[in-house]
């Protein structure tokens, strides 16, 4: 009989934090998901539902960062999960960050039996950066379901994304700098008020990730804003912004001028009564 999987304990968030993770095998977490956490604004709070939330990295340092929020931690892999529950009593957030055994792509039956529609205010996302014709699989189904995107591709993340928010809550994601126009395409019709943070190695180097925010129901513009870089020049140490946000300060996507649903949208709807 083969025991658990090895791990290993991992801190971010200048310490603050403790990651219980495999050692290898599957998807470990790191700067990704201290960058998506940091989008949460310090001030927010309600529900927050960390979707594809691995071993709750990003969920649990948006947590232990804003007291306000409520977390769920919602995953579909039993040894994430295990290791999930282990990270949220190892930082004392019992009360407020909870594990949630849930298929995600799964039937929608299904899900919403456990994470009901529209019940969250903000949602986060680290989802798949791949397509499967893209890049060549591991053979571990693990591994590849961590890095690898489905049939349905971005589009379902965000789908699930969309039917978890309340309407007007906050959508934040992280995907590969190359994958500006899949993000756009999944978010249309679905969100608005998008910003778009590219992050570059370096300050000379293409964008490597995006941060995306958006608003569920807005009709409000998409925007780009300032990269943030990470290295200087010839170097793997940290520059002071991206220093400060591995520390625990806030990625800031809000905007001024966020536009809820639409008065056309609410027309409609009294057309169809």
């Amino acid at each position: 009989m083969t025991g658990a999987p090895a791990t290993t304990l991992d801190r971010f968030l200048d310490g603050r934090l403790a990651i219980e993770q495999p050692a290898a095998g599957r998807h470990r977490a790191g700067l990704d998901a201290v960058l998506l956490a940091a989008t949460v604004p310090a001030d927010a709070s309600g529900l927050l539902v960390d979707l594809g939330a691995g071993v709750g990295t990003a969920g649990l340092a948006a947590a232990l960062a804003v007291p306000g929020l409520t977390v769920r931690l919602a995953e579909r892999d039993p040894e994430a999960l295990r290791l999930s529950a282990r990270n949220v009593a190892a930082n004392g957030l019992d009360g407020r960050v909870a594990p949630l055994a849930v298929d995600l792509l799964g039937p929608a039956e299904a899900r919403e039996a456990i994470l009901p529609r529209e019940c969250a205010s903000h949602v986060i996302c680290n989802p798949p950066f791949y397509a499967a014709a893209a890049v060549r699989a591991s053979p571990r189904a693990d591994r590849a379901a961590a890095h690898v995107l489905g049939a349905g591709g971005l589009d379902d993340w965000v789908r699930v994304a969309a039917a978890t928010l309340a309407p007007h809550g906050a959508l934040a994601l992280i995907f590969r700098g190359d994958g500006l126009a899949e993000v756009l395409a999944a978010l249309t019709g679905r969100f608005g008020a998008v910003s778009v943070l590219p992050v570059h190695p370096r300050a000379e180097d293409p964008a490597h990730r995006l941060i995306v925010g958006a608003i569920k129901g807005s009709r409000a513009r998409p925007r780009v804003l300032p990269g943030l870089v990470l290295h200087p020049p010839g170097s793997n140490a940290y520059l002071g912004p991206a220093e400060a946000v591995l520390r625990g300060a806030r990625l800031s996507l809000a905007r001024a001028d966020l536009t809820t649903v639409s008065s056309r949208r609410g027309d409609a709807a009294q057309r169809r009564q």
